[in-house]
Formats: structure tokens, C-alpha cells, sequence
């Protein structure tokens, strides 16, 4: 066992790697693609900021209409996510805690309203700005 794992140790060293890495420059995204990912990033306000955040991070120098679109879904969602972990934590509060789990529902509700009418917008290939959007992200 000690011998095999010495062959594999030398086999290494000798240029080749059996690992082979990801390329440092991603391309660009086609246009269907950039307006996928776009799409995407206002569908994942659903589940709050996190996929938007992600899509916005991964996504920004490969896709001008995901960047723009991201950075506004990232935008829109921050705010509310926030607030709906801070009621979530305060329905443990004896007493209160019911009237937080309503909040923290009627925010998720309306996240989730604003975000798929904004993703179907943006599918259509049209840029999408919120009414009520704080732009903390430049």
C-alpha cells in the first residue's frame, strides 16, 4: 500500500496532475443566458437575499443584464430578509411572539409577490426597478 501511494506521489511530480483546474477567465453568457440568470435573481427572492447574492457575485462581469438586474433584486430583498430573521427571532418573546410570526409571514408574502412579478417582467427581456427600493449596493 505504501508502494502504490509512492507511484502516485511520483506520477504527480512529474507534470502531470490528475486534477485539472477551472479556467481563471469565465465567458461571457449568451443573451438567453444573461437573461436567465437575471430572471433567476428575482425568483430567488422567495427565499430572501441569499440567491440573489449569489447570482449578483458569480454572475456580475459575465452578464451586463444579470448584473443590473441581480444588484436590484440584491437591493430590494436585503431590507426585508433582514427584517423577517429579526421577527422570526422575536417570536420567541412570550406574549409577542404571535403578532412577530404574523409580520415575519406578511413579509415573506410580499417578497414573494414583488419577486415573481419582477421575474416575469425581466424574463420578457425588459429591465424591472421596484417601486419601494432602498439601493444600498451601487
Amino acid at each position: 500500500m505504501a508502494e502504490n501511494a509512492r507511484d502516485h506521489r511520483d506520477s504527480q511530480g512529474q507534470g502531470g496532475s490528475e486534477y485539472h483546474g477551472v479556467p481563471a477567465n469565465a465567458l461571457p453568457l449568451t443573451a438567453s443566458e444573461d437573461r436567465q440568470w437575471a430572471t433567476l435573481a428575482h425568483f430567488g427572492g422567495i427565499l430572501g437575499c441569499v440567491p440573489s447574492l449569489l447570482i449578483y457575485l458569480i454572475f456580475r462581469d459575465r452578464g451586463p443584464f444579470t448584473a443590473q438586474e441581480s444588484k436590484e433584486a440584491l437591493n430590494f430583498s436585503l431590507p426585508p430578509t433582514i427584517a423577517a430573521v429579526v421577527a422570526n427571532i422575536l417570536v420567541f418573546v412570550p406574549v409577542i411572539g404571535n403578532v412577530f410570526a404574523v409580520i415575519a409571514t406578511l413579509i415573506w408574502i410580499g417578497l414573494t409577490c414583488f419577486s415573481v412579478a419582477a421575474g416575469i417582467h425581466v424574463n420578457k427581456g425588459q429591465p424591472h426597478r421596484y417601486p419601494y427600493n432602498l439601493r444600498w449596493i451601487k
